[in-house]
């Protein structure tokens, strides 16, 4: 049996992975921030932690105490606007937290496989002509969180080339699924508001922008394919290659609803810089053996079922 270590288990992709693991028969731990709150599907067979990745001895003592096969690391400050808020806060929690995980690794177990969990953010601005965004992409971050996405990507190559340590990066693009707090789900919560006649128009944002989604549980899967298959000191695009507006999302929930919805623009929605096109290109991960296996509307059906769930309780 592979012993397994997520660091941020209580996070919406940490959770999900949790709970695939466990079902795969691993033995798993998870670290999680003292203010954090498991999800509901996170399975009770899962053993937690509460870190602070900030403290090296902490760390240390849990990896020592783990001794996993497999570190998948997705702890982070993950908010881009508040990084801008709190850049100092944001590059301490997932610098210095990457150095202490790594010197854990390195002093208790330096055969674990570590999987780092980068972000499309780190590719930052791209031109029209560089899509869909390959791994060779140069990084041009247009945030702090961006910025320490590449710093814990760097440092993980920087400890594979000096010391051997089995460091693989991954970089997730749009991962959503029920309980994420991002627009897919939010877009559903004000749909079983009007459903509820709790609320008249559904209220919106950009919906040009265009991304790259993969299903949470799918996005679980391929963590554990680079895991078990991924090449140390490579990175490789989580992402599905297929383009999808805001619009396209929004029109899919809409379709779903059981009453008609109106559509109203909201300024205060709008962000101030919203990079217009993200793609990626996942080649390198298909490589490996995966590929998505669930359908655009299977996860919106799956998004629209738990936020009514969830708004009943």
């Amino acid at each position: 049996m592979k012993n397994c270590l997520i660091t941020g288990a209580a996070g919406f992709i940490g959770s999900y992975l949790a709970a695939y693991l466990a079902e795969e028969g691993m033995c798993v731990t998870g670290t999680v921030h003292h203010n954090s709150r498991p999800l509901v599907h996170l399975s009770e067979s899962v053993e937690l932690i509460s870190c602070d990745l900030n403290d090296r001895c902490q760390v240390e003592q849990i990896m020592q105490k783990v001794t996993p096969d497999f570190v998948f690391h997705l702890a982070a400050q993950s908010n881009i606007p508040r990084s801008w808020k709190e850049p100092g806060e944001t590059l301490q929690a997932n610098v210095l937290g990457t150095v202490h995980l790594l010197e854990a690794v390195r002093s208790a177990n330096p055969k674990a496989a570590v999987i780092i969990a980068g972000s499309s953010a780190e590719y930052g601005s791209i031109r029209p002509e560089e899509l869909p965004i390959k791994e060779s992409q140069p990084f041009r971050p247009s945030s702090p969180y961006g910025a320490s996405k590449v710093a814990q990507e760097m440092l993980g190559y920087a400890y594979f080339r000096s010391y051997g340590l089995r460091v693989t990066s991954v970089r997730p693009f749009y991962i959503s699924g029920p309980a994420k707090s991002d627009a897919c789900n939010e877009f559903a919560r004000q749909i079983v508001k009007i459903e509820r006649g709790q609320q008249d128009g559904l209220k919106v944002g950009n919906l040009e922008a265009v991304r790259d989604l993969v299903d949470v549980r799918d996005a679980a899967r391929a963590l554990l394919f680079v895991a078990e298959k991924g090449e140390p000191g490579m990175a490789y695009n989580l992402c599905s290659g297929q383009r999808h507006s805001m619009r396209e999302f929004l029109d899919g929930l809409i379709s779903l609803a059981s009453v008609p919805v109106k559509v109203e623009s909201d300024p205060a929605r709008m962000r101030p810089a919203d990079d217009p096109v993200l793609v990626g290109n996942s080649s390198l991960l298909r490589s490996l053996g995966w590929q998505p296996t669930i359908h655009l509307k299977q996860t919106l059906v799956d998004i629209l079922d738990y936020r009514r769930r969830i708004e009943s309780e």
